[in-house]
């Protein structure tokens, strides 16, 4: 099947016959799987699939067994399957890499297997995938508590790996790519058009997605937040090729005048003197795609990362004296609707180069018009001032909690109007995608000229309620006491010898455990199953500080900030590492410890008795294992077979920690009596919520 019988348009999910949208969706899905598996086959041979397209980021073969993985680890989740199919495969090929510190890119931590059995994991992967999509119940509007919208966020999480897999190959060397495999590249090229300066008229700018609107939506789209845009104005084209090269030969990329101080660093560490995908042989420039150089097309839309767009900005306004900048994302909106553009799947063709409609590359800047601008939509994303972070009423899917809330660090901006791979959801109007700013995509930008200062916050407080109440628990005054201090200190008094040990910390939360025996170990790995919650103790680790905004009476919130050095917990924390793995299936290197502490896991996990039975594995001989929980089998719906207890069995009651020590005694003892901590949670400035906590020490046998 070629690319052209590949081409769709978002579903929508709120009306039709459930036994079409049925046959709708699994055709969605199979041409989604068909065009990403096409993507691959312009890497030249399967050896290629081991090696890196950016050295910050994993080799090839990891997206390629990722987007299956995310399907069954997702369906997992949400009860859709109830077995594995590798766990080794569900393990590694898990999580992906944004340069976050949790994020594992150590080679040593990874054997990653032969091609062709990662080609054979998605064949059982696809046909399970199928097996959901034709018995799992459906009924419309399909909305996000129901299992369709899990099997949409697997298509729309392969969408969008189409496109930043494509970024990848095209960082490959050449010789290690075939072209004309995936696309029509166009043909058109020529010189730079003259860019004019247009008005756009300003006017109040309505963000945010409904919750009853017709397509698949990630988290970050929803909310509500309004901005009075004023008149401003804007390039007629998004900036060339032709346009850019002014800047590089007027030593646009030798002069840190022009650079934000962050790009200054990155332009001296990277040594740039031109955009990543430009080559230079003699006086001739030429492109490169994402499988084939071409001579430089002058007239196409430059493609840089935001710190050379603010650069470019920077250098123009030097030269001319007018302020220049990149839109913001209430601007590209309003650009949006003056120009009347369309949304899927409303549109009869795309009004611009997107969805692969037209071709598997940028084109020329002029081509597509709506109204009086180009590309508006499609060609190459737009890079915009905004970092990204969440509209007000912003929540969390449960399946899926770090797909936006790690991004919400004032470092990602936000790129708007899609690029010529773009399909899905990328291709909305809703769609909002950021990466770092440093970070290579399609994309582009296009200028923006206005009297009104910009402002952008760029240490935004936490607004997740649930990672803002685990901060407020764990470092906050509010709590009558602190469960974490509270276990660090029976450690302290239990356990001898702790700064000779290997120390692993299961369920790190917002990290307070970590920190308060950093001191007291030789090394720490803190882990946690969401990167939700790990990222702010990774910020008080980098930066020091952290904010986050608890909410109390109705609308009154309170807005917080911690400092590491005030709490006395500043001491000897280079001796942590915090990272995200699931506790029920933990990579095999999290292994040889004289210390593992599960500090409220038990509870948490799917399969509590998995985890006990399996965790002396990953104990030294004579290390020990400490366990912390208020044995609340229905905090997450539980099933009775994989609960340690609470139940009566031959008509006798089986305590929890009767069953926890059956699974553990052949390999451990219980080295004191049990005893209980309080563990309070906050609800507001009245309320909080008392768990008590039974805590044993057990030392491997």
């Amino acid at each position: 099947m070629n690319l052209n019988q590949l081409i769709t348009k978002s579903i929508q999910l709120d009306k039709g016959n459930p036994d079409a949208k049925r046959a709708e969706i699994r055709e969605y899905f199979l041409k989604t799987w068909q065009i990403d598996e096409l993507l691959y086959t312009q890497l030249k041979s399967d050896e290629v699939f081991y090696h890196r397209g950016d050295p910050l980021r994993h080799i090839l073969l990891f997206y390629l067994g990722h987007t299956a993985v995310f399907f069954i680890n997702k369906m997992m989740l949400a009860g859709l399957i109830k077995r594995r199919i590798n766990p080794d495969f569900e393990s590694i090929f898990a999580i992906g890499v944004d340069e976050m510190s949790w994020d594992d890119l150590d080679e040593k931590h990874y054997n990653w297997p032969p091609v062709q059995q990662v080609r054979a994991y998605r064949d059982m992967a696809k046909q399970v995938i199928l097996d959901v999509i034709d018995t799992a119940s459906l009924s419309l509007p399909i909305s996000w508590n129901d299992p369709f919208w899990i099997i949409m966020m697997g298509i729309e999480h392969e969408r969008i790996h189409l496109e930043t897999s494509s970024v990848l190959i095209r960082q490959l060397p050449l010789d290690e790519v075939v072209s004309c495999r995936f696309g029509n590249v166009c043909q058109e090229r020529g010189e730079a058009p003259v860019n004019n300066m247009l008005q756009v008229p300003g006017d109040k700018v309505e963000l945010g997605k409904p919750v009853n609107h017709p397509l698949y939506g990630w988290d970050n789209e929803y909310g509500t937040y309004t901005e009075n845009v004023k008149d401003f104005e804007a390039s007629q084209m998004l900036i060339s090729n032709g346009e850019f090269l002014q800047f590089i030969q007027d030593g646009g990329y030798q002069q840190s005048a022009y650079w934000t101080e962050e790009g200054w660093n990155w332009c001296q560490f990277k040594q740039a003197e031109m955009p990543l995908f430009w080559r230079k042989n003699g006086d001739d420039f030429w492109l490169r795609l994402v499988a084939e150089e071409i001579p430089m097309p002058w007239n196409w839309p430059v493609e840089v990362n935001y710190l050379e767009a603010k650069a470019f900005c920077n250098w123009k306004s030097a030269k001319t004296g007018l302020i220049y900048r990149l839109p913001t994302e209430a601007e590209w909106y309003r650009l949006a609707a003056h120009c009347k553009i369309p949304d899927q799947p409303q549109w009869e063709k795309a009004p611009g180069n997107i969805n692969l409609e037209y071709y598997a590359s940028p084109c020329p800047v002029n081509t597509f018009k709506s109204g009086d601008f180009y590309d508006v939509l499609g060609n190459v994303w737009q890079w915009t001032e905004t970092p990204i972070t969440g509209f007000p009423g912003f929540k969390v899917h449960p399946m899926y909690d770090d797909f936006s809330t790690p991004t919400f660090d004032g470092k990602h901006n936000l790129i708007k109007g899609g690029s010529w791979i773009s399909t899905g959801n990328e291709a909305t109007l809703h769609s909002r995608y950021a990466f770092r700013r440093h970070f290579y995509q399609h994309a582009g930008f296009r200028l923006v000229q206005s009297d009104e200062p910009l402002v952008i916050q760029d240490e935004p407080y936490e607004t997740d309620m649930e990672v803002a109440n685990s901060c407020e628990n764990m470092w906050g005054q509010s709590a009558q006491s602190n469960f974490h201090q509270q276990l660090a200190n029976a450690i302290r008094k239990e356990i001898k010898g702790l700064n000779q040990m290997k120390v692993l910390d299961v369920n790190a939360d917002t990290g307070r455990l970590a920190f308060e025996l950093a001191p007291d170990v030789k090394e720490l790995m803190a882990l946690d199953f969401s990167a939700r919650f790990i990222r702010m103790p990774i910020r008080l680790q980098e930066r020091g500080f952290m904010r986050y905004i608890v909410r109390d009476e109705n609308d009154l919130v309170f807005y917080r900030e911690v400092v590491l050095a005030d709490t006395g917990l500043d001491k000897d924390t280079e001796r942590i590492k915090f990272m995200q793995d699931n506790a029920n299936n933990l990579k095999p290197i999290y292994t040889g410890y004289d210390l593992i502490i599960a500090p409220c896991l038990l509870e948490e996990l799917s399969c509590p008795k998995q985890f006990l039975a399996d965790i002396h594995q990953r104990i030294n001989e004579g290390g020990y294992l400490v366990i912390a929980s208020d044995y609340n089998w229905e905090h997450n719906h539980i099933k009775p077979e994989c609960r340690p207890g609470g139940f009566k069995k031959d008509g006798e009651p089986v305590t929890s920690l009767d069953g926890i020590t059956e699974i553990l005694s052949e390999h451990f003892t219980l080295e004191s009596n049990p005893f209980n901590l309080f563990k309070y949670e906050w609800l507001n400035s009245r309320q909080q919520l008392q768990r008590i906590c039974e805590v044993t020490i057990w030392r491997k046998k």
